[in-house]
Protein backbone atom coordinates (compact mmCIF):
# COMPACT_ATOMS: atom_id res chain seq x y z
CA UNK A 1 0.00 0.00 0.00
CA UNK A 2 1.64 3.71 -0.67
CA UNK A 3 2.06 5.46 1.97
CA UNK A 4 0.04 8.40 3.59
CA UNK A 5 2.67 11.20 4.72
CA UNK A 6 1.60 12.91 8.49
CA UNK A 7 -0.17 15.88 7.63
CA UNK A 8 2.10 18.50 7.64
CA UNK A 9 0.63 21.92 9.39
CA UNK A 10 1.48 23.98 12.29
CA UNK A 11 5.76 24.24 11.28
CA UNK A 12 4.42 25.36 7.81
CA UNK A 13 2.24 28.72 8.93
CA UNK A 14 2.99 30.21 5.05
CA UNK A 15 2.81 27.26 2.62
CA UNK A 16 -0.71 26.13 4.18
CA UNK A 17 -2.12 29.40 3.11
CA UNK A 18 -0.12 29.55 -0.39
CA UNK A 19 -2.51 26.61 -1.06
CA UNK A 20 -5.50 28.03 0.33
CA UNK A 21 -4.49 31.10 -2.22
CA UNK A 22 -4.86 28.48 -5.14
CA UNK A 23 -8.57 29.09 -4.56
CA UNK A 24 -8.18 32.17 -6.46
CA UNK A 25 -6.91 29.85 -10.06
CA UNK A 26 -10.42 28.67 -10.18
CA UNK A 27 -12.16 32.40 -8.86
CA UNK A 28 -13.89 32.81 -12.35
CA UNK A 29 -16.05 29.70 -13.30
CA UNK A 30 -15.65 27.58 -16.00
CA UNK A 31 -13.56 30.41 -17.48
CA UNK A 32 -10.04 28.75 -16.04
CA UNK A 33 -11.90 25.40 -17.23
CA UNK A 34 -11.87 26.15 -20.66
CA UNK A 35 -8.59 28.49 -20.64
CA UNK A 36 -7.55 29.35 -23.78
CA UNK A 37 -4.18 28.96 -25.07
CA UNK A 38 -2.17 32.33 -25.46
CA UNK A 39 -1.23 32.01 -29.85
CA UNK A 40 -0.30 35.20 -31.63
CA UNK A 41 -2.88 37.16 -32.72
CA UNK A 42 -3.59 35.71 -36.60
CA UNK A 43 -3.67 38.10 -39.67
CA UNK A 44 -6.76 40.12 -39.66
CA UNK A 45 -9.11 39.44 -42.21
CA UNK A 46 -10.63 41.98 -44.88
CA UNK A 47 -13.91 41.77 -43.14
CA UNK A 48 -11.93 42.20 -39.73
CA UNK A 49 -10.13 45.09 -41.46
CA UNK A 50 -13.62 46.44 -42.53
CA UNK A 51 -15.26 46.47 -39.05
CA UNK A 52 -11.91 47.60 -37.41
CA UNK A 53 -12.39 51.04 -39.78
CA UNK A 54 -15.93 51.46 -38.72
CA UNK A 55 -14.70 52.61 -35.34
CA UNK A 56 -17.92 54.48 -33.95
CA UNK A 57 -16.35 54.68 -30.83
CA UNK A 58 -13.83 56.24 -31.29
CA UNK A 59 -11.29 53.70 -30.40
CA UNK A 60 -7.67 53.57 -30.64
CA UNK A 61 -6.89 51.60 -34.06
CA UNK A 62 -5.19 48.56 -32.56
CA UNK A 63 -7.83 48.44 -29.77
CA UNK A 64 -10.65 48.12 -32.59
CA UNK A 65 -8.87 45.65 -34.71
CA UNK A 66 -8.53 43.54 -31.01
CA UNK A 67 -12.08 43.24 -31.09
CA UNK A 68 -12.52 42.43 -34.46
CA UNK A 69 -10.24 39.73 -34.68
CA UNK A 70 -12.12 38.49 -31.60
CA UNK A 71 -15.91 38.53 -33.35
CA UNK A 72 -16.62 40.95 -30.54
CA UNK A 73 -19.03 43.43 -31.84
CA UNK A 74 -18.89 47.02 -30.12
CA UNK A 75 -22.10 47.14 -28.85
CA UNK A 76 -21.10 44.29 -26.21
CA UNK A 77 -17.92 46.66 -25.35
CA UNK A 78 -18.28 49.55 -22.75
CA UNK A 79 -15.47 51.81 -22.28
CA UNK A 80 -15.04 54.74 -19.95
CA UNK A 81 -11.05 56.29 -19.72
CA UNK A 82 -10.92 59.66 -17.81
CA UNK A 83 -7.79 61.32 -15.93
CA UNK A 84 -7.81 61.25 -12.22
CA UNK A 85 -8.89 64.54 -10.86
CA UNK A 86 -10.62 65.77 -14.18
CA UNK A 87 -14.13 65.60 -15.84
CA UNK A 88 -13.98 65.15 -18.92
CA UNK A 89 -13.52 61.56 -20.10
CA UNK A 90 -10.86 61.01 -22.53
CA UNK A 91 -12.73 57.96 -24.23
CA UNK A 92 -16.43 56.57 -23.53
CA UNK A 93 -18.24 54.12 -25.24
CA UNK A 94 -21.63 52.61 -23.80
CA UNK A 95 -20.37 53.72 -20.77
CA UNK A 96 -23.94 54.22 -19.20
CA UNK A 97 -25.00 50.32 -20.35
CA UNK A 98 -25.74 48.27 -17.27
CA UNK A 99 -22.62 45.23 -17.79
CA UNK A 100 -22.38 42.09 -16.07
CA UNK A 101 -18.74 43.19 -14.31
CA UNK A 102 -17.83 39.73 -13.00
CA UNK A 103 -14.91 40.06 -10.43
CA UNK A 104 -14.42 43.74 -10.88
CA UNK A 105 -17.60 44.40 -8.87
CA UNK A 106 -15.36 43.28 -5.93
CA UNK A 107 -13.64 46.66 -6.52
CA UNK A 108 -17.22 48.46 -5.01
CA UNK A 109 -17.13 46.00 -1.88
CA UNK A 110 -13.60 46.67 -1.22
CA UNK A 111 -13.89 50.19 -1.47
CA UNK A 112 -16.91 50.34 0.66
CA UNK A 113 -15.53 48.05 2.99
CA UNK A 114 -12.54 50.57 3.88
CA UNK A 115 -14.90 53.96 3.60
CA UNK A 116 -17.25 52.31 5.99
CA UNK A 117 -15.45 49.96 7.88
CA UNK A 118 -11.72 51.31 8.25
CA UNK A 119 -8.60 49.63 7.19
CA UNK A 120 -8.07 48.56 11.01
CA UNK A 121 -11.53 46.61 11.13
CA UNK A 122 -10.74 43.09 12.19
CA UNK A 123 -13.31 40.13 12.26
CA UNK A 124 -13.94 38.35 16.09
CA UNK A 125 -14.12 34.98 16.63
CA UNK A 126 -14.68 33.96 20.29
CA UNK A 127 -15.49 30.65 22.61
CA UNK A 128 -17.33 30.37 25.71
CA UNK A 129 -18.47 27.98 28.28
CA UNK A 130 -20.92 26.84 30.36
CA UNK A 131 -19.01 27.09 33.65
CA UNK A 132 -15.67 27.91 34.59
CA UNK A 133 -12.88 24.62 33.82
CA UNK A 134 -13.14 22.62 36.64
CA UNK A 135 -9.15 21.33 37.68
CA UNK A 136 -8.26 21.33 34.27
CA UNK A 137 -11.30 19.89 32.39
CA UNK A 138 -14.49 22.03 30.84
CA UNK A 139 -17.80 20.38 31.80
CA UNK A 140 -20.73 21.40 29.64
CA UNK A 141 -20.48 22.86 26.28
CA UNK A 142 -17.81 24.93 24.54
CA UNK A 143 -19.54 27.76 22.06
CA UNK A 144 -17.85 28.65 19.11
CA UNK A 145 -19.21 31.92 18.28
CA UNK A 146 -18.07 33.18 14.57
CA UNK A 147 -19.00 36.87 13.01
CA UNK A 148 -17.69 36.19 9.57
CA UNK A 149 -13.94 36.03 9.25
CA UNK A 150 -12.85 36.01 5.83
CA UNK A 151 -9.47 34.73 6.57
CA UNK A 152 -9.84 32.08 9.27
CA UNK A 153 -7.48 29.15 8.31
CA UNK A 154 -5.68 26.90 10.44
CA UNK A 155 -2.30 29.44 11.83
CA UNK A 156 -5.65 32.16 12.61
CA UNK A 157 -7.77 29.32 14.33
CA UNK A 158 -4.59 27.67 16.04
CA UNK A 159 -4.34 31.01 18.04
CA UNK A 160 -7.83 31.12 19.53
CA UNK A 161 -7.15 27.04 20.36
CA UNK A 162 -4.14 28.04 22.48
CA UNK A 163 -5.99 31.00 24.26
CA UNK A 164 -8.44 28.42 25.63
CA UNK A 165 -5.89 26.18 26.65
CA UNK A 166 -4.14 29.05 28.39
CA UNK A 167 -7.74 30.03 29.86
CA UNK A 168 -7.42 26.85 31.94
CA UNK A 169 -9.14 24.33 29.71
CA UNK A 170 -7.20 20.93 29.54
CA UNK A 171 -9.99 18.72 28.29
CA UNK A 172 -13.40 19.51 27.01
CA UNK A 173 -16.19 16.96 28.48
CA UNK A 174 -19.14 18.05 26.81
CA UNK A 175 -20.14 19.23 23.04
CA UNK A 176 -19.01 21.85 20.31
CA UNK A 177 -22.12 24.13 19.94
CA UNK A 178 -21.52 26.47 16.71
CA UNK A 179 -23.19 30.12 16.74
CA UNK A 180 -23.22 31.16 13.52
CA UNK A 181 -26.33 33.26 13.93
CA UNK A 182 -24.21 36.48 13.02
CA UNK A 183 -25.42 36.20 9.09
CA UNK A 184 -29.05 34.86 8.32
CA UNK A 185 -29.86 31.61 8.08
CA UNK A 186 -29.66 29.76 4.45
CA UNK A 187 -26.77 31.99 3.29
CA UNK A 188 -24.60 29.05 3.42
CA UNK A 189 -26.53 27.15 1.43
CA UNK A 190 -26.64 29.09 -1.43
CA UNK A 191 -26.73 27.39 -4.76
CA UNK A 192 -23.28 27.29 -6.33
CA UNK A 193 -23.28 29.07 -9.98
CA UNK A 194 -22.56 26.70 -12.72
CA UNK A 195 -24.05 23.62 -9.92
CA UNK A 196 -20.29 22.13 -9.22
CA UNK A 197 -20.48 22.29 -5.27
CA UNK A 198 -16.90 21.02 -5.03
CA UNK A 199 -15.41 23.88 -6.89
CA UNK A 200 -13.78 26.24 -4.17
CA UNK A 201 -14.58 29.56 -6.22
CA UNK A 202 -18.38 28.35 -5.37
CA UNK A 203 -17.87 27.70 -1.47
CA UNK A 204 -20.69 30.03 -0.10
CA UNK A 205 -20.01 32.28 2.96
CA UNK A 206 -20.88 31.37 6.62
CA UNK A 207 -20.13 33.08 9.62
CA UNK A 208 -17.78 30.84 11.11
CA UNK A 209 -15.76 30.12 7.68
CA UNK A 210 -13.09 27.40 8.10
CA UNK A 211 -10.03 27.68 5.63
CA UNK A 212 -12.68 28.36 2.39
CA UNK A 213 -14.19 24.96 3.80
CA UNK A 214 -11.92 23.69 1.08
CA UNK A 215 -9.21 20.63 1.21
CA UNK A 216 -6.20 21.02 -0.29
CA UNK A 217 -4.17 18.10 -0.78
CA UNK A 218 -0.87 17.73 -2.13
CA UNK A 219 0.09 14.71 -4.27
CA UNK A 220 3.89 13.61 -5.10
CA UNK A 221 5.63 10.57 -6.01
CA UNK A 222 7.81 8.77 -3.41
CA UNK A 223 11.46 8.93 -4.73
CA UNK A 224 13.87 6.17 -3.68
CA UNK A 225 17.53 6.78 -4.95
CA UNK A 226 16.41 9.40 -7.57
CA UNK A 227 13.91 6.02 -8.69
CA UNK A 228 10.27 6.29 -8.40
CA UNK A 229 9.21 3.78 -5.78
CA UNK A 230 5.82 3.56 -7.36
CA UNK A 231 4.01 4.89 -4.34
CA UNK A 232 2.32 8.46 -3.63
CA UNK A 233 2.32 11.04 -0.72
CA UNK A 234 -0.70 12.52 0.01
CA UNK A 235 -0.50 15.92 2.50
CA UNK A 236 -3.50 17.55 3.62
CA UNK A 237 -4.67 21.15 5.01
CA UNK A 238 -6.22 21.82 6.95
CA UNK A 239 -6.62 19.01 9.53
CA UNK A 240 -9.62 17.79 10.08
CA UNK A 241 -11.04 14.95 12.92
CA UNK A 242 -13.21 13.15 10.68
CA UNK A 243 -10.77 12.76 7.94
CA UNK A 244 -9.28 9.79 6.92
CA UNK A 245 -7.39 9.21 3.92
CA UNK A 246 -7.19 5.99 1.86
CA UNK A 247 -4.47 6.04 -0.42
CA UNK A 248 -4.13 4.05 -3.19
CA UNK A 249 -2.53 5.63 -5.75
CA UNK A 250 0.96 3.93 -7.51
CA UNK A 251 2.54 6.23 -10.02
CA UNK A 252 3.11 5.37 -13.52
CA UNK A 253 5.24 6.06 -16.37
CA UNK A 254 4.69 8.33 -19.38
CA UNK A 255 3.43 12.28 -19.35
CA UNK A 256 1.34 13.88 -16.40
CA UNK A 257 -1.78 14.52 -18.40
CA UNK A 258 -5.43 14.66 -16.75
CA UNK A 259 -3.87 13.73 -13.27
CA UNK A 260 -6.98 14.64 -11.34
CA UNK A 261 -9.37 12.20 -13.10
CA UNK A 262 -6.27 9.61 -13.24
CA UNK A 263 -6.03 9.97 -9.45
CA UNK A 264 -9.31 8.45 -9.14
CA UNK A 265 -10.00 10.88 -6.07
CA UNK A 266 -13.42 10.46 -4.28
CA UNK A 267 -14.62 12.23 -0.79
CA UNK A 268 -17.59 10.55 1.07
CA UNK A 269 -18.81 10.53 4.28
CA UNK A 270 -19.30 7.06 6.18
CA UNK A 271 -21.83 5.82 8.15
CA UNK A 272 -19.94 6.12 11.53
CA UNK A 273 -19.87 9.91 10.96
CA UNK A 274 -15.99 9.75 9.18
CA UNK A 275 -15.18 11.27 6.20
CA UNK A 276 -13.10 9.22 3.87
CA UNK A 277 -10.99 10.46 0.94
CA UNK A 278 -9.63 7.87 -1.69
CA UNK A 279 -7.48 7.96 -3.84
CA UNK A 280 -7.64 4.68 -5.64
CA UNK A 281 -6.21 5.58 -9.77
CA UNK A 282 -2.56 6.73 -11.20
CA UNK A 283 -0.28 9.67 -11.15
CA UNK A 284 2.30 9.44 -13.52
CA UNK A 285 5.69 10.76 -11.75
CA UNK A 286 6.67 13.37 -14.46
CA UNK A 287 3.70 15.21 -12.28
CA UNK A 288 6.08 15.70 -9.51
CA UNK A 289 4.49 17.75 -7.20
CA UNK A 290 0.92 18.68 -7.62
CA UNK A 291 -2.20 20.32 -5.44
CA UNK A 292 -5.51 19.49 -5.51
CA UNK A 293 -8.16 21.71 -4.11
CA UNK A 294 -11.75 20.13 -3.09
CA UNK A 295 -14.55 22.23 -1.01
CA UNK A 296 -15.89 19.81 0.78
CA UNK A 297 -18.87 19.43 3.91
CA UNK A 298 -20.87 21.60 5.54
CA UNK A 299 -19.40 24.39 6.89
CA UNK A 300 -20.96 23.39 10.60
CA UNK A 301 -18.86 19.70 10.22
CA UNK A 302 -16.16 21.91 8.58
CA UNK A 303 -15.36 24.52 11.50
CA UNK A 304 -16.37 21.29 14.23
CA UNK A 305 -13.52 19.00 12.83
CA UNK A 306 -10.89 21.86 12.31
CA UNK A 307 -11.09 22.95 15.68
CA UNK A 308 -10.76 19.40 17.11
CA UNK A 309 -8.12 18.43 15.18
CA UNK A 310 -5.91 21.51 15.97
CA UNK A 311 -7.37 20.73 20.02
CA UNK A 312 -5.61 17.26 19.73
CA UNK A 313 -2.28 18.74 17.84
CA UNK A 314 -1.89 21.59 20.84
CA UNK A 315 -2.02 18.58 23.31
CA UNK A 316 -6.02 18.93 24.18
CA UNK A 317 -8.07 16.02 25.36
CA UNK A 318 -11.64 15.17 25.59
CA UNK A 319 -13.51 12.63 27.70
CA UNK A 320 -15.42 11.49 24.68
CA UNK A 321 -15.49 12.97 21.17
CA UNK A 322 -18.14 15.90 21.43
CA UNK A 323 -20.67 16.40 19.68
CA UNK A 324 -21.86 18.63 17.17
CA UNK A 325 -24.49 21.08 17.86
CA UNK A 326 -25.62 24.64 16.82
CA UNK A 327 -27.41 27.38 18.62
CA UNK A 328 -26.93 30.89 20.18
CA UNK A 329 -24.15 31.37 23.07
CA UNK A 330 -26.35 31.95 25.94
CA UNK A 331 -26.38 35.28 27.52
CA UNK A 332 -24.61 33.67 30.77
CA UNK A 333 -21.86 31.82 28.98
CA UNK A 334 -18.47 32.76 30.07
CA UNK A 335 -16.17 33.82 28.19
CA UNK A 336 -13.09 32.10 27.92
CA UNK A 337 -10.93 33.69 24.29
CA UNK A 338 -11.64 35.93 21.62
CA UNK A 339 -9.80 35.87 18.31
CA UNK A 340 -8.93 38.52 16.13
CA UNK A 341 -8.79 38.36 12.43
CA UNK A 342 -6.02 40.01 10.33
CA UNK A 343 -6.95 43.56 9.52
CA UNK A 344 -9.27 45.04 6.57
CA UNK A 345 -6.57 46.03 4.43
CA UNK A 346 -4.63 42.91 4.64
CA UNK A 347 -7.96 41.15 3.43
CA UNK A 348 -9.01 43.19 1.27
CA UNK A 349 -4.99 42.96 -0.39
CA UNK A 350 -6.57 39.14 -0.72
CA UNK A 351 -9.42 39.74 -2.62
CA UNK A 352 -8.63 42.49 -5.42
CA UNK A 353 -4.93 40.99 -5.71
CA UNK A 354 -6.29 36.89 -5.81
CA UNK A 355 -10.02 37.26 -7.01
CA UNK A 356 -11.13 35.28 -4.09
CA UNK A 357 -14.99 35.45 -4.12
CA UNK A 358 -15.89 33.96 -0.91
CA UNK A 359 -13.85 36.36 0.95
CA UNK A 360 -15.46 39.09 -0.63
CA UNK A 361 -18.73 37.61 -0.16
CA UNK A 362 -17.69 37.71 3.95
CA UNK A 363 -16.63 41.17 3.31
CA UNK A 364 -19.76 42.25 1.66
CA UNK A 365 -21.96 40.79 4.31
CA UNK A 366 -19.89 42.17 7.32
CA UNK A 367 -20.39 45.94 5.87
CA UNK A 368 -24.29 45.19 6.66
CA UNK A 369 -24.34 43.83 9.64
CA UNK A 370 -21.62 46.44 11.19
CA UNK A 371 -23.43 49.53 9.70
CA UNK A 372 -26.79 48.17 9.26
CA UNK A 373 -28.21 45.32 11.70
CA UNK A 374 -27.34 41.83 12.03
CA UNK A 375 -28.11 38.96 11.26
CA UNK A 376 -26.20 40.26 7.83
CA UNK A 377 -28.14 39.60 5.13
CA UNK A 378 -27.95 40.85 0.89
CA UNK A 379 -31.00 42.83 1.37
CA UNK A 380 -29.18 44.57 4.43
CA UNK A 381 -25.75 45.02 2.92
CA UNK A 382 -26.90 46.15 -0.48
CA UNK A 383 -29.22 48.74 1.28
CA UNK A 384 -26.30 49.89 3.27
CA UNK A 385 -24.03 50.34 0.26
CA UNK A 386 -27.09 51.97 -1.78
CA UNK A 387 -27.16 54.88 0.97
CA UNK A 388 -23.25 54.99 1.05
CA UNK A 389 -23.56 55.56 -2.90
CA UNK A 390 -25.76 58.40 -2.56
CA UNK A 391 -23.71 60.02 -0.08
CA UNK A 392 -20.58 59.67 -2.00
CA UNK A 393 -22.90 61.16 -4.93
CA UNK A 394 -22.49 58.22 -6.75
CA UNK A 395 -26.33 57.38 -7.38
CA UNK A 396 -26.02 54.28 -9.66
CA UNK A 397 -29.91 53.44 -10.80
CA UNK A 398 -28.54 50.04 -13.08
CA UNK A 399 -26.54 48.83 -10.16
CA UNK A 400 -27.54 45.30 -9.23
CA UNK A 401 -25.90 43.59 -6.64
CA UNK A 402 -26.40 39.47 -5.79
CA UNK A 403 -23.48 38.93 -3.65
CA UNK A 404 -20.76 41.49 -4.27
CA UNK A 405 -18.24 39.14 -5.37
CA UNK A 406 -18.72 39.36 -9.13
CA UNK A 407 -19.50 35.37 -9.36
CA UNK A 408 -22.74 36.11 -10.51
CA UNK A 409 -25.24 36.26 -13.37
CA UNK A 410 -26.92 39.46 -12.58
CA UNK A 411 -25.10 41.98 -11.26
CA UNK A 412 -24.68 45.24 -13.44
CA UNK A 413 -22.71 48.36 -13.51
CA UNK A 414 -21.73 50.68 -15.97
CA UNK A 415 -18.52 51.66 -16.76
CA UNK A 416 -18.96 55.14 -16.45
CA UNK A 417 -19.64 54.50 -12.44
CA UNK A 418 -17.30 52.00 -12.31
CA UNK A 419 -15.00 54.89 -13.46
CA UNK A 420 -16.97 57.67 -11.04
CA UNK A 421 -15.89 55.11 -8.13
CA UNK A 422 -12.44 54.72 -8.78
CA UNK A 423 -12.30 58.14 -9.04
CA UNK A 424 -13.71 58.80 -5.74
CA UNK A 425 -11.72 55.99 -4.33
CA UNK A 426 -8.40 57.81 -5.60
CA UNK A 427 -9.57 60.98 -3.47
CA UNK A 428 -10.12 58.88 -0.46
CA UNK A 429 -7.95 58.23 2.52
CA UNK A 430 -7.60 55.06 1.77
CA UNK A 431 -7.73 55.08 -1.89
CA UNK A 432 -3.85 54.19 -1.23
CA UNK A 433 -4.90 50.73 0.06
CA UNK A 434 -7.24 50.01 -2.32
CA UNK A 435 -4.42 50.68 -5.41
CA UNK A 436 -1.83 48.84 -3.26
CA UNK A 437 -4.58 45.99 -3.22
CA UNK A 438 -5.06 45.76 -7.30
CA UNK A 439 -2.77 43.48 -9.32
CA UNK A 440 0.13 45.52 -10.59
CA UNK A 441 0.21 44.64 -14.44
CA UNK A 442 2.98 42.15 -15.53
CA UNK A 443 3.96 41.48 -11.44
CA UNK A 444 1.66 40.12 -9.52
CA UNK A 445 -2.15 38.97 -8.73
CA UNK A 446 -4.43 37.86 -11.88
CA UNK A 447 -2.37 40.18 -13.94
CA UNK A 448 0.99 38.92 -13.45
CA UNK A 449 1.41 37.12 -16.63
CA UNK A 450 0.15 40.03 -19.34
CA UNK A 451 2.21 42.18 -20.73
CA UNK A 452 4.92 41.40 -18.78
CA UNK A 453 7.45 42.88 -21.41
CA UNK A 454 5.48 45.94 -22.81
CA UNK A 455 5.86 49.80 -21.09
CA UNK A 456 2.65 49.51 -19.03
CA UNK A 457 4.32 46.42 -16.88
CA UNK A 458 4.53 47.63 -13.01
CA UNK A 459 2.65 50.94 -13.93
CA UNK A 460 -0.87 49.57 -13.99
CA UNK A 461 -3.21 48.61 -11.07
CA UNK A 462 -5.90 46.55 -12.85
CA UNK A 463 -8.36 44.17 -11.43
CA UNK A 464 -9.54 41.66 -13.54
CA UNK A 465 -13.47 40.19 -14.31
CA UNK A 466 -13.54 36.63 -16.06
CA UNK A 467 -16.64 34.64 -16.17
CA UNK A 468 -18.23 32.59 -19.27
CA UNK A 469 -19.03 35.33 -21.79
CA UNK A 470 -17.66 38.30 -19.34
CA UNK A 471 -14.33 40.00 -19.44
CA UNK A 472 -13.64 42.98 -17.82
CA UNK A 473 -10.66 45.28 -16.77
CA UNK A 474 -10.97 48.47 -13.96
CA UNK A 475 -8.26 50.10 -12.24
CA UNK A 476 -5.26 52.72 -12.75
CA UNK A 477 -2.85 53.30 -15.49
CA UNK A 478 0.35 55.60 -14.72
CA UNK A 479 0.91 57.24 -17.70
CA UNK A 480 4.52 57.53 -19.07
CA UNK A 481 4.23 61.87 -18.62
CA UNK A 482 3.17 61.13 -14.49
CA UNK A 483 -0.21 61.20 -14.88
CA UNK A 484 -2.66 58.58 -13.95
CA UNK A 485 -5.94 57.37 -15.31
CA UNK A 486 -8.79 55.43 -14.58
CA UNK A 487 -9.92 52.98 -16.97
CA UNK A 488 -12.78 50.51 -17.66
CA UNK A 489 -14.10 48.45 -19.75
CA UNK A 490 -16.05 45.30 -19.85
CA UNK A 491 -17.37 42.86 -22.55
CA UNK A 492 -20.46 40.78 -22.52
CA UNK A 493 -20.32 38.18 -25.23
CA UNK A 494 -20.24 34.98 -25.94
CA UNK A 495 -16.28 35.72 -27.70
CA UNK A 496 -15.41 37.59 -24.30
CA UNK A 497 -13.07 35.46 -23.85
CA UNK A 498 -10.89 36.10 -27.10
CA UNK A 499 -10.88 39.98 -25.46
CA UNK A 500 -7.95 40.57 -23.73
CA UNK A 501 -5.41 40.92 -26.30
CA UNK A 502 -7.91 44.30 -27.03
CA UNK A 503 -8.04 45.22 -23.06
CA UNK A 504 -4.05 44.80 -23.10
CA UNK A 505 -3.81 46.90 -26.30
CA UNK A 506 -6.06 49.44 -24.32
CA UNK A 507 -3.29 49.40 -21.32
CA UNK A 508 -0.94 49.86 -23.82
CA UNK A 509 -2.24 53.11 -25.30
CA UNK A 510 -3.31 54.40 -22.21
CA UNK A 511 0.31 54.23 -20.50
CA UNK A 512 1.76 55.70 -23.64
CA UNK A 513 0.09 58.73 -23.86
CA UNK A 514 -3.94 58.49 -23.83
CA UNK A 515 -4.51 62.47 -24.13
CA UNK A 516 -1.94 63.10 -27.42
Amino acid sequence: MARIRPTRLLNQSRSAFACAMLLTLAATPLAHAKKAKAHAAPHATAAQTRQAAHNPAGLPANVALAFARARIPLDAVSVFVIRTGTATPILQWNADTGMNPASTMKLLTTFAGLDLLGPDFRWKTSAYADSQPTNGTLNGNLYLRGQGDPKLIPEELVKLVTDVRRSGVDELAGNIVLDRTYFENGLSEAPPLDGDSGRAYNVAPDALLYSFKTLTFTLSPVADNGTSSGAVNIDVSPPLAQLRIDNQLRTTRGGCGDWKTTSGANITTQTDGHVLASFDGRYAAACGERVYNIAALTHADFIWGGFLALWQQAGGTTRFTPGLREGKVPRQAILLATHYGPPLAEVVHDIDKYSNNVMARQLFLTIGAEIGRKPASVRQSTEVITRWLAKQNLTMPELVIENGSGLSRVERISARNMGRLLQQADANPNGGVLRDALPVVGVDGTMRNRLTRAGVAGNAEIKTGTLNDVRAIAGYVEGEGGQRFVVVSMINHPNASGGQAAHDALLQWIYQGAER
